[in-house]
């Protein structure tokens, strides 16, 4: 996440001190009040690049390594293989990446021997998070039927829903969909969990690391918000966004 976000969200909404956020950060208290003060685009500051190149294909090849996993060893693929395969699949990246992350992954596996995939029930307080989605609908506008987007806003703590409709997906009309929401409910949850819509997410790394676009992040630097990426293909992570096709309270529902 932006770091100059992430402070002002810790400061203002967690109320961490400006001494804590200077340790956490290992920044200077003077540079952590300059960030304070900062609300225009956020300039994107990571502290390492973890398998830039390798991007969106990082899923391909974790689901590769897992399914190879159990497979005698003459059965699995070697990083060259694999690096060979993505090539296939589009990557154009160098194999550098690919052998580091192969590695990477059989190690955690050698520490973790006993590692199973386990499910665990979402619980959250009120006000804290707030999931967002997009879907595909069709009404009919003047007798003519017509594709709409509809953007979907659900508190997962008191389930109350917010929807409103677009006649595209573009960013200008996320940006206006949460403005539009925050304002229905009167607030601003700590958190908002998204699918990585382009609108939101610029790139993804391994696990939860995340580039956010730099105009959201302006967005939510304002608001004071945390934004959180599902992991792909996780659909348990954000089950509580559901399409449009559930019966909906008219007042819930607006046009723009």
């Amino acid at each position: 996440m932006d770091i100059i976000a992430e402070i002002r969200r810790l400061h203002f909404v967690e109320h961490e001190s400006i001494s804590a956020l200077a340790q956490t950060f290992k920044l200077s208290r003077p540079t952590i009040r300059k960030h304070l003060k900062t609300v225009e685009e956020p300039v994107y500051l990571r502290k390492t690049q973890v398998y830039q190149q390798l991007g969106s294909y990082i899923e391909q090849l974790n689901a590769w390594l897992d399914k190879e996993a159990s497979l005698p060893r003459k059965q699995k693929r070697t990083a060259q293989r694999l690096y060979e395969c993505l090539q296939v699949e589009g990557y154009r990246g160098g194999y550098t990446a690919v052998q580091r992350y192969v590695k990477g992954w059989k190690r955690r596996q050698a520490n973790n021997p006993t590692i199973k995939q386990a499910f665990v029930p979402l619980a959250f307080p009120a006000g804290e998070t707030c999931q967002f989605d997009w879907s595909h609908e069709t009404v009919e506008l003047g007798g003519v039927a017509q594709a709409i987007k509809v953007a979907h806003f659900r508190l997962t703590y008191s389930r109350q829903m917010f929807v409103i409709a677009y006649p595209r997906e573009t960013q200008e009309m996320v940006l206006d969909a949460h403005n539009q929401a925050f304002t229905f409910f009167g607030g601003v949850p700590k958190r908002m969990v998204y699918d990585n819509l382009k609108a939101v997410v610029d790139a993804i790394f391994v696990g939860k690391e995340r580039r956010f676009n730099r105009r959201f992040m302006t967005l939510a630097n304002h608001y004071l918000f945390e934004p959180v990426a599902c992991t792909p293909e996780s659909g348990w992570e954000k089950g509580q966004a559901y399409p449009l096709a559930i019966f909906l309270p008219r007042s819930t529902v607006r046009m723009r």
